[in-house]
C-alpha cells in the first residue's frame, strides 16, 4: 500500500452523459465509489462534472469501468469542457437534445489555451446559461443561436454576444469547430476565451467563420 500512496493520481472528471439535466443513478454512483479510498472526496464542479482523483496506473481501467455504466469521462485543465444542458422540461426532440448530443461528442476534451466552457439551452428561457459562457447556444424555434465570450464570474462578468442566428445543426458544429480551432491556435498561452476575443477581435472572428 505504501507504494501506492506515493504513486501520482491524475484527476478525471465525469458526468452521466449529456442528457435531461445532470443525473447519475445508483449503479453509476457505485462504480464511482469502488474507485475511492476511504477519506477520498468527490468534488462537484458548477458545470455539471464530478471530480475524482484516479491512480495514474489505473486510469485507462477506471475509464473503462465507468464507460460500461454509461459514465462519460472528460480530462481536466486546459481542455473545451463537457457541455452544459438546462434541466430540459419538454421532449427530447423538441428541446434539440440529439443536436447538445452531438456538439458534445465533436467538442469536449479538445486542447485549448484555457479552459474553454460551452453551455446549451434548449430554449429562450435559457437554464443551462449560454449568456455566461464561452459559447453558448439557444434553441430557438428550428434554429440555433450562437453567442460567444461570457464570463460568468468576477467583477468583470458579462453576458455573451450574439454571432451567428437560427443556424441548421450542421452549420452549428461546423462554425464551433472553427472557432475553437482558431482559439487553439491563435490564442495565447493560458489565454482565456473572452480576453482571446478581445485582442482578436469579434469582427475578425466573425469574418474568418463566415
Amino acid at each position: 500500500m505504501g507504494m501506492d500512496q506515493k504513486e501520482k493520481k491524475v484527476k478525471l472528471a465525469v458526468n452521466g452523459g449529456i442528457s435531461f439535466g445532470a443525473k447519475l443513478n445508483a449503479k453509476q454512483l457505485a462504480v464511482i465509489a469502488e474507485y475511492m479510498n476511504d477519506g477520498d472526496e468527490l468534488e462537484l464542479t458548477t458545470f455539471q462534472q464530478l471530480y475524482i482523483d484516479v491512480l495514474e496506473s489505473k486510469i485507462e481501467l477506471v475509464k473503462e469501468k465507468f464507460k460500461e455504466v454509461g459514465l462519460s469521462c472528460y480530462p481536466v485543465g486546459n481542455f473545451v469542457k463537457s457541455l452544459r444542458t438546462c434541466n430540459f422540461c419538454k421532449g427530447e426532440e423538441e428541446e434539440g437534445m440529439p443536436i447538445a448530443i452531438e456538439l458534445n461528442k465533436r467538442i469536449a476534451g479538445k486542447p485549448v489555451p484555457y479552459t474553454l466552457r460551452p453551455a446549451y439551452t434548449g430554449c429562450p428561457v435559457g437554464c443551462g446559461e449560454p449568456l455566461v459562457n464561452d459559447i453558448g447556444v439557444m434553441k430557438v424555434r428550428d434554429g440555433y443561436d450562437l453567442y460567444i465570450g461570457g464570463k460568468a464570474k468576477g467583477k468583470d462578468a458579462k453576458t455573451s454576444t450574439l454571432l451567428k442566428e437560427q443556424l441548421t445543426p450542421e452549420q452549428l458544429y461546423e462554425v464551433v469547430e472553427k472557432i475553437i480551432t482558431i482559439y487553439a491556435e491563435q490564442g495565447k498561452k493560458r489565454e482565456p476565451f473572452f480576453k482571446f476575443i478581445n485582442r482578436y477581435g469579434f469582427e475578425t472572428l466573425k469574418n474568418s467563420i463566415a
